[in-house]
């Protein structure tokens, strides 16, 4: 293990207690907790409902499902993301179609995106890459005005607020977050759907909890529903009591955690900002007081490739300091290649960034000294790098 690793949760005691208290309650599932947690998400996101799932790429697939995208649709995505807002799109039987990026936000290009749509499009999957937002009310306007679904990939963003004032999560449909133990707050596993549209929001609790309708409980009738009625085909995504009490007491903490982490992105930005081999993160005007740093990522300026990028992240690793390749684009993953014959070239802009990005160890409990010694090693490799082309 890295001494200084790539991400590390931030629990406190509050978080423990609240775990043991749940698990003393008895009531482990389908109770008080995830309502709260549920509630909350709901709140910081400016929407009505939240509907606790088991992962981001569950609650991506939900939100599919309940829109009745499905064989012969396509739906516009990026590919610089996790493979999971990709994925989904296969989980449902339609058809990833895949934009080129900004180079600057690394979101997608909206124009490319107006672009794409043809009279099979059915949803737009916006991915809010990094935390960043720019680009949102953008993608939101082009879905309107072609009438197609918009699902806010808000997974690394939570707590995050656009240029226009809006909350990360507010746009389109619906959004989806992740709780992962290496986002801005963690429940373990688990995700959140959040939405305006009540119609979504109820399809999308049945889904999750294997058909059933919305009110069924177990051993009764209650709003209709037995517990051994099923509407629909739905899945096991639910969100647990036990996840859902951490998640509210790390939703309590969220302004803190966020502050926390803008405070370990500025002493990255400053320590970094005149070194000539680095391209830094571009924040949208006006949101960089509300950006929500998921991971802090550069990369290196275009005179580099990824041979040189893996030596360096490689160099860090033998120092003892986790860093990574965030992200490998999702069409030249083996398998996008085999299904749908992608080749390198077809999205160069995403394909160019990707080959230099570095992710830099990233969490809240970062201190100036581990940042100092990790911007140092990196300048180290670089030199390195460097003395190695002169050769």
């Amino acid at each position: 293990m890295s001494d200084i690793p790539l991400s590390q949760p931030d629990i406190t005691d509050r978080e423990i207690d609240a775990v043991v208290q749940t698990l003393r309650s008895g009531r482990l599932s389908i109770g008080p907790k995830l309502e709260e947690f549920e509630d909350e998400v709901a709140r910081r996101s400016q929407r009505r409902e939240g509907i606790g799932v088991s992962s981001g790429t569950s609650g991506l697939h939900l939100v599919l499902l309940a829109l009745g995208i499905g064989p012969g649709d396509e739906v516009i995505t990026t590919p610089f993301s996790f493979v999971a807002s990709a994925n989904c799109i296969l989980m449902v039987g339609a058809t990833p179609v895949f934009v080129d990026i900004c180079p600057k936000s690394l979101n997608m290009d909206p124009a490319k995106v107006e672009a794409a749509v043809t009279d099979k499009t059915k949803a737009i999957i916006a991915v809010e890459v990094f935390g960043n937002t720019t680009h949102m009310a953008a993608l939101e306007g082009l879905a309107r005005k072609h009438e197609v679904a918009l699902i806010e990939d808000c997974c690394e963003a939570l707590g995050g607020t656009a240029s226009c004032g809006r909350a990360a999560g507010s746009f389109g449909r619906a959004g989806v977050f992740g709780f992962y133990p290496n986002k801005q707050i963690t429940t373990g596993e688990g995700g959140m759907i959040v939405t305006d549209d009540d119609h979504l929001a109820e399809r999308c609790r049945s889904l999750r909890n294997q058909g059933r309708a919305t009110g069924a409980h177990v051993g009764t009738d209650k709003n209709a529903g037995s517990w051994l009625a099923h509407e629909r085909l739905g899945y096991n995504y639910r969100l647990s009591e036990i996840n859902a009490a951490l998640g509210l007491v790390q939703m309590q903490r969220l302004d803190e955690m966020l502050e926390a982490r803008r405070t370990v992105a500025g002493l990255y930005m400053r320590r970094l900002m005149d070194w000539d081999d680095l391209v830094l993160p571009t924040i949208e005007p006006g949101a960089e007081a509300t950006m929500s740093w998921f991971v802090f990522v550069l990369r290196l300026t275009a005179n580099y490739g990824h041979t040189e990028r893996d030596r360096i992240i490689q160099g860090m690793k033998r120092h003892e300091i986790g860093a990574s390749n965030y992200f490998p684009c999702i069409h030249l993953q083996p398998f996008y290649r085999q299904q749908f014959g992608f080749q390198k070239g077809d999205f160069p802009i995403a394909e160019s960034i990707s080959e230099r990005t570095i992710a830099l160890p990233f969490f809240n409990s970062l201190d100036a000294t581990q940042v100092e010694l990790v911007c140092h090693t990196l300048k180290v490799m670089i030199q390195r790098e460097q003395l190695l082309k002169r050769d």
